[in-house]
């Protein structure tokens, strides 16, 4: 024990000693551990975390595609006969999601609400902390509106009230029982945020006889000792059953059992993986410029080590010394890596959050912040090791003959330039992909949209639909409220639509042409169907191509016959052949006279942003029927444009919006180009990360590559002195200096080159990367990363060809 503390007190003078060395040694293996720290702090939250479930491993997703292909979820009649027909599963539930408005103790607020079916719960076997979840039968219509709190909405909207399981909230305008609360932890989709589980009526969504309406996605627990494949030959059996029985609704389909756990990775594993990756280069390059720091202090401490050697310091002692240092060093570092990961989780938790379903359980925990101070005094070890190891085994009587020529040996030159190809080859890959991300990133920002987002807000806005089952939501709520916003100053239009283009998509019909002859049964044909204002087209900024726009005064049905206007995509997809779609209808209706027609050709604008326009067809909000009006319309998306900045118009929306209706919830409106940016937030992230790992990465190359040279050319004075003497010059001194270390550079250059196209599919799991698309912006990079290597290598170039021959062997 006294000799470790005197090793540790010894350190800490060598410290003091060389405060620049211990700065950047510890700095460069901080930025590393820290980096790592925050990666794996979200690989353990993501992916190495079991699931907030009993034995999730028994849980399976049931995934449906319609013959087309494409993914087509369960009718409520489907679900019921599947119930009870399955042996391989303890529970089959149902649900579906939506958002409905609470009025809480703090007042209205907006939920995600899941309706599930009565045996949703025993899917995940968690037990409420409170009160109950659903029982059998509840899911019947005609039963009382109950409700089940998640942990975070009782906790935060009702003040984590013990007395809170029996009291009648109202939601939607209706009223609900609160009869359980779930513990902190548990939520389903995983996604799920400020969410609560109400049972599922189909009968009163008048969706319980409908065969063709896809709407209900289930999930199942397998029975103890039923495997997977065996649930899937069952549930396969079941499916064709079923599309014996209804050809028309059912026929052609297929699914799958899909494991739980790979589908809350869904498309970002390989995204963490390939992070996962860049933090361990950017490890890997800390840990080399660590390396080289080490040897070349060592080589500076050769006499030193020499020294204690004569004099009777055995082998062992050396390394424990040594290694005493570094180990010092590792806890500096891993103290400052835990900041580092604090900043970077932190600075990526609006990522996380929106772009992964677990993003919300991504924070550093007793586990992850043990492994990062182990790692970084792991790390500083190792990299000690080899210049440890390698001093307590000099020859005290060759070093100290040798002089000034210590560790000018060749072997160590090889080693040291090893690790400037190792680490300009790993930073021109982390460079390589930071590239490719934001070139990607880029070109999806540019892609065009069919509109101009600049100046157009949007807010989603949520009605009650129970404070007006006996009033028109028209006339009382959405008329008064755009009266309202047009004659705001600035406004240059106003409308509202059910499904906001590019924040949301998906709500689609099967479309037939009236005349037209049948289309193949595998072929999709369907459009996009929205639901919108009269001026919504004006609002987003969307041109009439031909025909005319929506209009109350005409389209409000004095017949039975309804009226759509449809996009340019509408048109190409459904009239490739010839003709217009101005004046067609579609056979929706037996009836001749009640079919829906095209008095209109609008535009397109996307509906996704990583696809084109696909065809759609607009209703106008007031030719809704009553019956389906409310429904339809309690959960709308407000678009304004504006002349100025749209965001000085928040504080009188939220005016307007309490004026018309206080039990409406204000939403934070956002900006179109908001918007356009949160779908590509996963884009961002990755963008982001990869592009300061490689920002720490190329620092890290430079610097090391600055002390190396710096080392070089000082213990190779002498020999620089002696060249000087015989007549090299200034400039031939500079020229060799700058020659060799753009050669090791352009080797490292051309490694890092070759990685990256041997790691083309790892990277393509992140961004699309085409050899001869991307050739120039991997060569520009290459070249860049050259240049700024040189002028790394400039000064201590310049400081050698500044050496004084004389002055050099004098002092030796």
């Amino acid at each position: 024990m006294n000799q470790m503390m005197q090793d540790v007190r010894y350190a800490l003078r060598q410290m003091r000693k060389s405060p620049g060395f211990a700065l950047i040694a510890v700095l460069t293996l901080g930025l590393g551990v820290g980096a790592a720290t925050a990666v794996f702090s979200v690989i353990d939250a993501v992916m190495l975390r079991p699931l907030p479930f009993d034995h999730p491993e028994k849980i399976v997703l049931t995934e449906t595609r319609a013959i087309s292909g494409y993914t087509q979820p369960f009718s409520y009649p489907a679900y019921k006969d599947f119930k009870h027909r399955f042996s391989s599963f303890s529970a089959f539930a149902g649900y579906s999601s939506t958002h409905e408005n609470m009025e809480g103790p703090a007042g209205p607020v907006s939920l995600r609400v899941v309706r599930a079916t009565d045996n949703f719960f025993d899917v995940f076997g968690v037990k409420p902390v409170m009160g109950r979840t659903f029982v059998d039968g509840e899911d019947v219509a005609g039963k009382d509106n109950v409700v089940v709190l998640s942990y975070e909405v009782w906790k935060g909207d009702f003040s984590e009230d013990a007395s809170v399981v029996g009291k009648t909230i109202r939601m939607d305008g209706e009223p609900y029982t609160v009869i359980g609360v779930m513990p902190a932890g548990f939520r389903y989709p995983l996604s799920l945020r400020h969410g609560v589980y109400t049972p599922i009526h189909a009968t009163s969504l008048g969706l319980a006889d409908r065969r063709g309406a896809h709407w209900m996605r289930t999930i199942a627990r397998l029975k103890d000792g039923v495997t997977a494949g065996q649930a899937q030959a069952e549930f396969t059996v079941g499916l064709n059953e079923l599309s014996r029985q209804y050809p028309d609704s059912d026929g052609g389909r297929t699914g799958k059992l899909g494991d739980l756990d790979k589908a809350v990775l869904g498309t970002t594993g390989g995204t963490l993986w390939m992070l996962v990756g860049a933090v361990l280069a950017l490890l890997a390059i800390a840990c080399v410029n660590v390396a080289g720091l080490l040897l070349a202090r060592a080589v500076k401490r050769e006499r030193e080590m020499a020294m204690r050697a004569a004099v009777g310091a055995g082998r062992a002692r050396l390394v424990r010394q040594m290694l005493t240092e570094s180990l010092l060093l590792g806890v500096l570092s891993s103290v400052l890596g835990v900041g580092i990961a604090y900043a970077l989780l932190g600075a990526m938790k609006s990522y996380l959050v929106t772009a992964l379903a677990r993003g919300a359980d991504v924070h550093l925990n007793g586990l992850v912040l043990c492994a990062a101070i182990l790692f970084a005094s792991l790390t500083a070890v190792l990299a000690s090791l080899v210049p440890a190891v390698r001093l307590s085994g000099v020859d005290p009587q060759r070093v100290l003959k040798a002089g000034g020529a210590a560790g000018s040996g060749r072997g160590q030159h090889r080693l040291r330039a090893s690790f400037i190809a190792a680490q300009v080859m790993l930073s021109l890959t982390l460079l390589i992909v930071a590239g490719l991300l934001l070139q990607g990133l880029s070109r999806a920002r540019s892609r065009d949209l069919g509109i101009d987002p600049t100046h157009i807000l949007a807010q989603q806005i949520e009605v009650a639909p129970g404070n007006y089952a006996k009033r028109d939501v028209i006339a009382d709520f959405w008329n008064p409220l755009l009266g309202r916003v047009s004659r705001m100053h600035g406004v240059e239009g106003a409308g509202i639509v059910n499904i906001l283009p590019i924040d949301s998509w998906g709500s689609n019909s099967d479309v037939h042409i009236t005349g037209q002859p049948p289309y193949p049964k595998d072929q999709v044909m369907l459009a996009e169907v929205r639901i919108v204002s009269e001026g919504y087209f004006n609002a987003m900024g969307i041109k009439l191509v031909r025909g005319r726009k929506l209009s109350p005064g005409l389209d409000i049905p004095t017949a039975k016959a309804g009226t759509v206007v449809v996009n340019e995509a509408f048109q190409r997809k459904f009239f490739a052949s010839g003709g217009d779609a101005v004046g067609s209808h579609m056979d929706d209706n037996d009836k001749a006279e009640e079919k829906t027609g095209i008095v209109g050709v609008m535009t397109n604008v996307r509906q996704d942003l990583n696809q084109p326009a696909m065809a759609e067809m607009d209703y106008l909000m007031d030719g809704l029927s009553p019956k389906v009006k409310l429904n339809s319309l309690s959960s709308m998306a407000l678009v304004v444009r504006s002349n100025g900045d749209p965001r000085l118009l928040i504080g009188a929306l939220r005016t307007a919006l309490h004026d018309v209706d206080p039990t409406v919830p204000f939403h934070q409106p956002e900006l179109m180009t908001e918007i356009v940016s949160d779908q590509l937030v996963m884009e961002r992230m990755e963008s982001w990360l990869f592009g300061v790992f490689a920002v720490i990465a190329v620092t890290l190359a430079l610097v090391g590559l600055y002390g190396l040279i710096s080392h070089e050319v000082e213990i190779g004075a002498r020999d620089i002195g002696v060249r000087m003497a015989l007549g090299a010059t200034r400039g031939l001194v500079l020229r060799m200096v700058l020659g060799r270390v753009l050669l090791l550079i352009g080797i490292g250059a051309g490694l890092g080159l070759g990685l990256a196209y041997a790691l083309r599919k790892a990277i393509g799991s992140v961004v699309e990367m085409q050899a001869g698309r991307d050739a120039g912006v991997m060569l520009g990079l290459a070249v860049a990363l050259i240049g700024m290597g040189a002028v790394a290598a400039f000064f201590p170039a310049k400081r050698a060809a500044s050496i004084e021959p004389m002055e050099a062997l004098r002092s030796e």
